[in-house]
């Protein structure tokens, strides 16, 4: 199957009453720089990467630059060894000055990187958690770039994880039957009323689900004690509760308000500073423990994953595949955070379609810890196959691909 040629498009999706408002963002418009891998037969890669706003239109023009090498390629022939076809595109030198490795021009990687994995899977007629299974160790690991990792993770150690995890993967198989468990963020958006979260977070209940986040960082520290407590009341102390500032806090603040918060043991506290400070988020991990600390939504590359799992400085890893650098990315840093014995829930900018995919075999392809995976249900109109949820679980998806199709603009 050879690629012919490749289609960019510009989706964007308004959030209306207080949906998808955070902390740092009062009116949301999600948006997919989307690109579209057309190929000598009916079948398309489709590749994400999410912004926000008028941003897209910057990673839409940059996946044209991006993308340049690809057509005229054979699908198996370029997936054969694409870690180094990765690092070739991830380090053009015009827009490697850029970045390197960040930023509008590794969002647009992101988005041709999925579509390559995308069409890879469709190739195949398979599903993409399917996929990523099916490959040997060696073949796998040949996909990723592990540059400026060698000091923690060289190639032979990636290969010598996955051999190891593949020996014992009838432990965890029995996920393809139950499903993934999934926890709901939609129940506490900043700009919900106290009166609506309540009613959310009930409704979530209802739905199955045992574990929810809330928006945090007000100007006022006592509405978002007041919040968490409104919500830890109506669950109970049964139901997993987790809080996401976005980023909102400078250290002391963080430190003064995880103080105040702790009445309600959230899980975790998530983005509690700037997602660059390494040393900021140790501070606080090792302030507020037992209260651990969930990052990654913002950060961008492997080689910071690398400095937050090596200073102890995460306690969850984010690791966000369509604000990384892809599917390939995304497989390196849970590559990172399994040698670090550090969890990894992805955050879903993709609104969990890839991520379902990917939580799959990290689970058991890699060995991580079985725990949830973000559910956000504002855009499931908007795609062919949208992400099944039933009694709080992601259910196993069996369509080939990476559940990645839009339905047309």
């Amino acid at each position: 199957m050879q690629i012919c040629s490749v289609e960019v498009q510009d989706r964007r999706f308004t959030m209306s009453d207080g949906a998808g408002s955070d902390a740092m963002h009062a009116v949301a418009q999600y948006a997919y720089a989307v690109c579209v891998l057309k190929t000598d037969s009916p079948t398309e890669g489709v590749g994400l990467a999410f912004t926000l706003g008028a941003g897209n239109d910057l990673v839409c023009r940059a996946i044209e630059q991006v993308v340049a090498e690809l057509p005229g390629r054979d699908i198996e022939e370029l997936m054969a060894g694409f870690g180094s076809v990765y690092r070739s595109m991830a380090d053009a030198p015009a827009l490697r000055w850029l970045g390197p490795h960040k930023g509008v021009t590794h969002l647009a990687l992101a988005a041709v990187v999925n579509a390559c994995f995308d069409l890879w899977a469709k190739s195949r007629r398979v599903p993409l958690w399917k996929l990523l299974l099916d490959l040997p160790p060696q073949v796998l690991v040949d996909t990723l770039d592990l540059s400026y990792l060698e000091d923690v993770l060289t190639r032979q150690q990636a290969i010598d994880l996955l051999t190891q995890a593949q020996a014992c993967r009838s432990d965890r198989i029995g996920v393809l039957e139950t499903g993934y468990k999934g926890y709901d963020t939609s129940v506490g958006w900043f700009n919900f009323s106290d009166e609506r979260i309540v009613i959310n977070t009930r409704k979530a209940l209802d739905r199955g689900f045992t574990a929810l986040k809330l928006k945090v960082g007000s100007s006022d520290p006592q509405r978002d004690v007041r919040r968490a407590m409104l919500i830890r009341e109506t669950t109970g102390d049964a139901a997993t509760l987790m809080l996401d500032a976005n980023q909102r806090w400078n250290v002391p603040e963080a430190l003064a308000v995880c103080q105040q918060l702790s009445g309600m043991n959230p899980y975790w506290v998530e983005e509690p500073t700037h997602p660059d400070d390494v040393l900021g988020h140790r501070t606080i991990v090792e302030a507020i423990a037992p209260i651990r600390v969930a990052t990654g939504e913002h950060i961008p590359n492997k080689v910071l994953f690398k400095n937050f799992l090596q200073a102890g400085a995460m306690s969850f890893c984010q690791v966000d595949a369509v604000r990384v650098g892809g599917v390939s990315e995304f497989l390196t840093i849970s590559l990172l955070a399994k040698q670090a014995g550090v969890p990894v829930v992805p955050h879903v900018g993709d609104m969990g379609q890839i991520h379902q995919h990917l939580v799959l075999f990290n689970h058991i392809g890699m060995g991580h810890e079985n725990l949830f995976l973000e559910y956000i249900p504002h855009l499931r109109p908007y795609f062919t196959q949208p992400a099944q949820v039933l009694d709080g679980y992601y259910q196993v998806p069996q369509e080939p691909g990476s559940s990645s199709d839009l339905v047309p603009a």
